[in-house]
This record gives structure tokens, sequence and C-alpha cells, in this order.
């Protein structure tokens, strides 16, 4: 479980047909706006040097920010979920002995790698009341990404 940087990606989902589902950017900054982060995908997508995935998860210690059915459509559009990231990496952090404050985008980066792992390869979808998990299963993501794979690419 590596991570293999063939794509620009920080990290990349995918699904068990070898397509990328998944696009993962990975920052250490917080307190992040949905504005920001908005401006941010849209830059990041007018270099055209991105693979383009269905699903796109901009990540920060506090907060993930996921764009559903993207696809890289050139505008500043809104993510479909914010998400609180604090009680999804809480645990993370904790073993670790690092707090949000403190963690780069490096360790961050390997923090989310186990969190998508343990989602991705779980034999039950998470809870659905869990409002820190639920939304991984309404937006569809949980279902595109369960049993895939990482940083993968697809053979033609």
């Amino acid at each position: 479980m590596y991570a293999q940087r063939n794509d620009s990606w920080d990290l990349s989902i995918y699904n068990r047909e070898l397509q990328l589902v998944l696009a993962v950017e990975v920052k250490s900054q917080l307190d992040i706006t949905k504005e920001w982060a908005t401006k941010f995908r849209r830059n990041i997508l007018a270099h055209g040097v991105f693979a383009l995935a269905p699903y796109l998860l901009i990540i920060f210690p506090d907060k993930l920010y996921l764009w559903t059915n993207d696809n890289g459509v050139l505008s500043e559009k809104e993510p479909t979920y914010t998400v609180d990231a604090r009680p999804i990496f809480r645990p993370y952090f904790e073993q670790s002995g690092i707090t949000a404050n403190q963690i780069s985008s490096e360790n961050l980066e390997i923090i989310v790698t186990s969190w998508l792992a343990k989602v991705m390869y779980s034999s039950k979808p998470p809870n659905l009341d869990d409002e820190s998990h639920g939304w991984l299963v309404d937006s569809g993501l949980y279902n595109a990404i369960a049993g895939g794979s990482f940083n993968r690419e697809a053979v033609a």
C-alpha cells in the first residue's frame, strides 16, 4: 500500500475494474473555507495535468470537501459534501501523538491512506447513522471504492 505518483494526485483510488474513481489532494492547513477549497479545485483542474475522476476529495486535518460526478468541470463548483474531519481523524491523531496543528501534509497523507484503506477493505459499509461517515454511502463513494486499490494504473 505504498503511494506511487503516476497521475499527479496525492492519492488515487481505483475500483475493482482498475478505473480511477477517486482523486485525493491532502493539505495540512486548518480552517480552510469552502470558497477557498472551491477555488483551489478549479486552479488544479485548470492546469490540465491531473487525471480526472468521478469523485474529488480535498482533505484538510479539520475538513473534507468532496465533489461528486466531478470529471473536471472547469467552474467554481462548490463541493457536494463538506464534512467535519475531526471525528474521523481524531483516533489517528491520538494514536500518533500529533495534533491537527502540528501535522505535516506527508503525515496527514499517511493517516488519510490508513483511513481510506479501512473504508475500502471493510467487510460492511459505514454506519449511516454515524454523521462522520454516512456521507460515504450517501454520496456513492463507498460503493465506488469498496475493494479497490491505491495508485494503480489501469490497463488499457
